[in-house]
Order: C-alpha cells, then structure tokens, then sequence
C-alpha cells in the first residue's frame, strides 16, 4: 500500500483516540458516582484541575512531539501502551487507594498519553495532506469519520455488554485495548514515512500560530463551538432519564447521535469541496442552533422527538469535526508546516471545553436539587437541566456563528 493509499490508516487511529476522549465525560463521571459514591462536585473539580494542567503540558507536549520526530513512531508506542493501562486502571480495576485520587491518578495518565498522541497525530496529518496536493479536507473526512465511529462503538459498548457481563466497563477496558493495539499497527508504517519530511522541517513554537489574526480567530471559533458539545455530552445521559424519564433509551440515543455525526462527516466533506468549507460549516452550525432550542420544549414521555434531535444535532456535529479541524490544519500548513507546537494549542482548546462544561455544570445542577439516579426529581431541577443542555449551547453556537462568519477566508485557507 503507497502512502497515498493509508487514508483509512488514519480513521482507524482516529477512533481509538475518539473512544478515549469524549466517552470518557460520559461514562466516567457516572461511573464513579454509581459504584463509588463520590459526588458530582467532586468529579467536576478533577476534571477541572486535570485541564488546568493542560495549559501547561500540552505546549509541552507539543514541543516534545516536534524534539523527539526522528523518533516518533517509538514516542508513539510508549504513548499508546499509557492510554490502554490508563483506561484499563479508570474501568477495570478497583481503587487501591482512595476512589477520588485514583479517578485523577488514571485519568491523569490516560489525558497526558492522550495529548500527546493527538498532536503528533495532527501533526502528522499536516504533512500528509501537503504531500497530497491541498488534501486536507479529504484526510480531515477520513480522520473524523473514523473517529465519529470509535466515539460511536465506546459510547454504545458498556451499555451492550450489560446483558452480557456483570463488569461491562471491564469488557470495555480489555476492548479498548484491542483497539489501541490495532491503531497502533495501523499507523506504525506512517510514523517512518514521514520521518525525512519532519526531520527537513523547521521548529516553529505555538507563539508563531497566536500571532496570525486567522489562526487565531479559528482557535477562538474552536472554543466557543465546541463548548456546545461538551455541555451536551457531559448532560447527556442526565436528560435522558431524568428529564424524559426514558431510563434504558440511553444507550440506543446515544448511539443514534454520534452515528448519524459519522454518516453526515463524508457528506458534508463532499458539500465543502464543491461550496466551500466555511459555508458548509455555517449551513451546519445554523442546523444545530434548530436543533437545540428544539429540544428546550421537550419533557417526559418525548423520546420519538428526542430521536429526531439526536440525529440532527449529530449531524451537525459531524460538519464541526469535520471542516473546523481541516480549516485550522490548511492554515497551519501555510504558517507552521511542522505543527506539533500548534497542535498543542488545538488540543487544549479543544478538551478545556469539556472541563468547563464539567465544572461548570455539574456544580450548577446539584444546587438546583438534581441527585444523580434519582428517579424522582424537582421540577426546578429538571427546568435547570433542560436550560444547560439545550439552551446554552443555542447561545454558545450563535455567538460561534458570527465569528466564523467574520473570519476573513482566501480561497487557498479553505482548501
């Protein structure tokens, strides 16, 4: 197979980073308050600290990924080994120490090799798109569909081996395992590929990316529209039971949602190729401004309407992981060629937001009276969880909207 032809190379790699990202704030949190006890607010407030790490350690990481890229495929290796133990430890065994301190403890290891992994993954992706002909918006299809997919499989899995394990997060762990062992094969051949090409580029720190008035404006629209998500993931299994009392549909919805992200990310990739990936990424942003005021109006009982809003609201989705990232990597590609530093700054803008919707949120719906598993709830605390699950992310895309629509595009950006 010619390097040209390891596209599906990259969607594979993708899914296993996908199924240790935003499946983690779903499953997780839940996780550790059902079989442990722990609160909420407590969960929030690791989750937060963790990310404030973050802002250290991911320029970090981008710096050790650029340092280290005539090694790369070995860095990789060791990263990949990390993220399967860590997951193995969150999931799979029981806490030898206090509950809490080894939810950070192993989180701690899964976000740090996952840090790195993404931005050497990016990073490499720059390169392979330019070595490509103005590829990015092809290879972004690849990468997010596969990684739609794996965020798909994780989301559905502990749910579908309930019924047929007594531990499914264990089953959950060994499977991730397995695939962490799969994306590692498949890519190991593009690490070395790539190598001559890394090693002919120059250095560029995560300075050079924030003084360019586009990249920056991508990475603020990055913020402001991915936060939408992270407050949607982070509630969602919330509002399905409590606030449509449909407690068993979690898993299916969930499924639908992130299913319908991965089967829209190659049709919206074919739209931007013949429009343009800012238009397209607007038409989809509009899509998921419908979508979540939509669903302020619904309630107990509503799961047939709820399906119609997870499937659009992943589709929408779908055009965010799709087309922002490929903006951003064609960008980077003009201004820093070798982007393991300016990936560094993506990845953590990209998971502060799931922070901040964790510490922000969860706090703010245990004093409006919710209890997590509570079947019976207070009316003011399901009118609460409604508003953060719907009606935030409506203002958080509008104000998404206007920013990307005030971004000044050439046509060589949006390639």
């Amino acid at each position: 197979m010619t390097r040209a032809q390891r596209l599906p190379s990259y969607g594979l790699f993708a899914a296993m980073l996908a199924a240790a990202g935003l499946p983690i704030y779903i499953h997780a949190p839940k996780f550790y308050v059902d079989e442990y006890g722990l609160s909420l607010t407590a969960l929030a407030s690791v989750l937060f600290v963790l990310r404030l790490v973050d802002v250290v350690q991911d320029p970090l990481l981008g710096w050790l990924s650029e340092k280290t890229r005539s090694v790369r495929g070995a860095m990789v290796s060791i990263a990949v080994i990390i993220l399967a133990l860590s997951m193995w430890g969150l999931f799979a065994i029981v806490p030898p120490i206090p509950a809490l301190w080894w939810f950070a403890l192993t989180l701690g290891g899964l976000f740090s090799s996952f840090s790195f992994l993404t931005i050497s993954f990016y990073a490499q992706g720059v390169a392979k798109a330019d070595a490509m002909g103005a590829g990015h918006v092809r290879l972004a299809t690849w990468r997010e569909t596969g990684g739609l997919l794996g965020v798909c499989v994780a989301a559905i899995t502990p749910t579908v081996l309930m019924g047929f394990m007594g531990r499914p997060f264990v089953g959950f762990a060994l499977g991730f395992a397995v695939l962490c062992l799969a994306g590692w094969a498949s890519m190991r051949k593009e690490w070395s590929a790539g190598k001559a090409e890394n090693e002919a580029a120059t250095p560029v720190g995560f300075a050079v990316v924030l003084k360019d008035p586009i990249a920056r404006r991508l990475l603020t629209v990055a913020l402001v529209n991915a936060t939408p998500v992270a407050v949607s993931s982070t509630l969602f299994l919330f509002f399905v039971e409590s606030r449509l009392d449909a407690l068993g549909w979690e898993g299916p919805l969930l499924l639908l949602f992130f299913l319908s992200a991965a089967i829209s990310a190659p049709l919206w990739g074919f739209m931007a190729q013949r429009v343009s990936p800012k238009t397209t990424l607007l038409a989809g942003m509009v899509l998921a401004v419908v979508t979540f005021a939509g669903a302020l109006l619904l309630g107990s009982g509503d799961v047939a309407l709820f399906a119609v809003v997870c499937i659009a609201s992943g589709a929408a989705l779908g055009a965010d992981m799709t087309l922002l990232p490929a903006l951003f990597a064609r960008r980077l590609s003009k201004i820093a060629p070798n982007a393991g530093q300016a990936f560094g700054v993506w990845s953590f803008v990209t998971k502060f937001t799931l922070a901040f919707a964790a510490v922000a949120l969860l706090p703010l719906l245990e004093q409006s009276g919710f209890v997590a598993g509570q079947i019976a709830q207070p009316d003011q605390a399901l009118w609460v969880l409604s508003y953060l699950y719907a009606g935030v992310p409506c203002v958080l895309k509008l104000i998404a909207i206007f920013l990307l629509w005030r971004t000044n595009l050439t046509e060589d950006d949006a390639k």
